[in-house]
């Protein structure tokens, strides 16, 4: 456990989330995917992945009177961990949407209620996971739902009790790297409305956590709605005049390049380290001809550009993969197969990381 927060960042270099999973309402197979497995994990590895970033559901798996964590479903959580261990991979591990008890409710209404659960999971997590080395990460959170002062006020509260409770279970969790969710992990609120980080019993072994789907328009946005439409085409040098209403109009390199020198200037430069836990942009295979072919290679400049920003300005980019690799999709992978289904994209993200 030697290595504090930024030189674990450092050695993280491009991450890859194993969405629609572990996290799944009604199990590991409940949102499409199948069951991981270790060659999986080998195929994510040999690609050129370094860290994998697990969303875990833990409330659905956990006794509505106790709170007790089922002990099957936390070894089956270590299983997959322990692929991603076996390939020498970091790996981050996070109580994500699970049903939203956390998330939705950062107000101080629900603090009562919400707190005592977030100490109990994470009791139970830490203490399981206690042995494993400096290579899995604790994430405290995922979105949390915050818009204001009062709220961010709430969710530290959370921060507070999630590094507490993992330290409070000692041996190499006294040194564990821990990571906090910004407010809604929006870089803007986060600039606005963070407070700082929680107290720690350990210098410098904590990270910031933010999200990026911007423009949303061209990242994920699925149909036209009444404040925007679509974008099928993103960066200045890949609009299509044929389709000039569907070229992106703002949230361009220049806004990729802003948006992540303020949490250069925020955390990074003061020595924390930034987790970009999530980022990509859908696939539009609905698109025919020309106007797939060009939409595809705008996409694949997007996923580039991101990532080679994300590096130099000092935040560890984690790919978001649904495991969906048709229309509106994320994957890179078919699961079912153990293939490569996305080479373009795959490309464009590791050539990012490699500049």
């Amino acid at each position: 456990m030697e290595k504090n927060a930024m030189q674990i960042a450092a050695d993280m270099g491009l991450g890859w989330n194993l969405g629609n999973t572990l996290e799944a309402s009604g199990g590991e197979t409940g949102w499409g995917n199948p069951m991981v497995t270790k060659e999986f994990i080998s195929l994510v590895s040999d690609s050129g992945f370094n860290t994998i970033r697990l969303p875990v559901a833990w409330d659905q798996y956990a006794d509505t009177q106790t709170g007790k964590i089922d002990d099957a479903w936390l070894d089956r959580v270590t299983e997959v961990v322990d692929y991603a261990i076996a390939e020498d991979m970091y790996v981050v591990i996070n109580i994500h949407w699970d049903g939203g008890w956390l998330e939705n409710n950062v107000t101080r209404e629900a603090r009562d209620d919400v707190a005592p659960r977030q100490r109990a999971y994470w009791q139970q997590i830490a203490t399981h996971f206690r042995d494993h080395d400096e290579r899995l990460v604790f994430a405290g959170a995922n979105e949390p739902n915050v818009d204001n002062q009062s709220q961010m006020a709430v969710l530290a509260d959370y921060h507070q009790i999630f590094v507490d409770a993992v330290r409070e279970t000692g041996g190499r969790n006294a040194y564990r790297t821990l990571i906090l969710q910004g407010p809604r992990t929006d870089i803007e609120k986060t600039r606005d409305l963070w407070p700082g980080m929680p107290e720690d019993t350990v210098a410098d072994r904590m990270m910031a956590e933010v999200h990026f789907y911007t423009p949303w328009n061209f990242a994920g946005m699925e149909k036209d709605e009444n404040w925007g439409k679509m974008f099928f085409f993103w960066g200045e040098d890949y609009h299509y005049s044929k389709m000039r209403d569907r070229n992106a109009n703002w949230g361009e390199e220049d806004m990729v390049d802003d948006l992540f020198a303020m949490m250069q200037h925020q955390f990074t430069d003061k020595g924390v380290p930034v987790l970009l836990g999530e980022y990509g942009a859908i696939s539009r295979r609905n698109l025919k001809g020309e106007a797939l072919e060009r939409h595809l290679a705008s996409r694949a400049w997007y996923l580039e550009y991101v990532t080679r920003s994300a590096l130099e300005h000092g935040l560890v980019p984690v790919y978001w993969d649904n495991g969906h690799t048709g229309n509106f999709g994320f994957g890179l992978f078919d699961r079912n197969r153990n293939e490569i289904a996305d080479e373009q994209a795959l490309e464009a993200l590791l050539r990012g990381a490699s500049q």
